[in-house]
């Protein structure tokens, strides 16, 4: 097969396996795109673990910590995936915790309150799940077949959030402010979100097909789910030319690219402090691997 054949055969509708064959260019973008992820899954724990010993109620503890281990599992699922695609794990936690690597921009920021978690759990992880859908139609089958558990765990993860939002909306005038002041701060973060309006025809992920969406058809499908559901609750958009026009497009100020590309390239608000930390808790660790590994061998 030429890799004009490939392309075609993917663009079709057509789903690879790990042995089979594909164009270098399809296996680099795979592993850059799927590699992420998994940095993202791995790194998006530490703004909420930050909050399990103080969240308010013991239930509300339990809760963070199931979805902060359902999240370390959705990364060691998706590091599989880069392995069998010819990349180790070590490898990638390698270039990961040396800042080679990237992960998603909004777990660069700083949690500060109560307000934050409850945010993060429902409008970050709602914009995650709305890509992570998309990747359901994958043309590399093992990517698609992992993110049906991916996605089912996340839409539990949006529950848990609006709850914890609901919770507050019902609570004193302070507890709203907690929230409205949280949205405030990650409204910015949101919109960055699905990534610049590159046209779909000119994105190498949309045209290997390794997602089926574009950035600005996430966006806009975040937009039209979420904005009524936070006005709903009596809560302010930080954006005064946010607006639905009459054919159903949002119109929305244009988020900050450069702020984007500053973050996502290592030099966000927390970025050293979870780097770091991630580095010490391997090098700690590495003494269990070890042993572990020598007894499997």
């Amino acid at each position: 097969m030429s890799e004009d054949e490939f392309l075609e055969y993917v663009q079709g509708g057509g789903q690879v396996e790990t042995r089979d064959w594909m164009p270098d260019e399809y296996r680099a973008k795979l592993i850059k795109f799927i590699e992420m992820h998994g940095n993202s899954e791995l790194m998006g724990v530490l703004p909420e673990r930050e909050w399990i010993l103080r969240a308010p109620t013991l239930q509300r503890k339990l809760a963070l910590t199931a979805k902060v281990q359902d999240e370390v599992g959705h990364a060691q699922l998706i590091y599989r995936v880069v392995e069998d695609l010819g990349k180790p794990r070590e490898a990638c936690l390698d270039d990961l915790v040396s800042g080679r690597a990237k992960f998603h921009n909004v777990f660069h920021y700083p949690t500060k309150t109560w307000g934050d978690v409850g945010v993060i759990a429902w409008l970050v992880d709602a914009a995650a799940i709305i890509s992570q859908k998309a990747l359901l139609k994958c043309s590399y089958a093992p990517y698609a077949r992992i993110m049906k558990k991916i996605c089912w765990e996340e839409s539990f993860h949006i529950l848990h959030g609006r709850d914890v939002v609901l919770t507050l909306m019902n609570g004193t005038d302070e507890q709203r402010e907690l929230v409205q002041e949280a949205l405030t701060r990650w409204w910015g973060p949101l919109m960055q979100f699905h990534g610049n309006p590159i046209p779909r025809e000119d994105d190498p992920m949309f045209v290997w097909r390794i997602k089926s969406q574009g950035n600005e058809e996430a966006r806009q499908q975040f937009l039209d789910g979420y904005v009524p559901q936070i006005w709903e609750l009596g809560l302010e958009v930080p954006d005064p030319k946010l607006r639905k026009r009459d054919d159903g497009v949002w119109e929305y100020t244009e988020p900050d690219w450069d702020e984007l590309r500053y973050v996502v390239t290592g030099h966000g608000p927390r970025t050293a402090d979870r780097l770091d930390l991630r580095r010490r808790a391997r090098e700690r660790s590495a003494w269990v691997r070890q042993v572990v590994l020598a007894e499997a061998a």
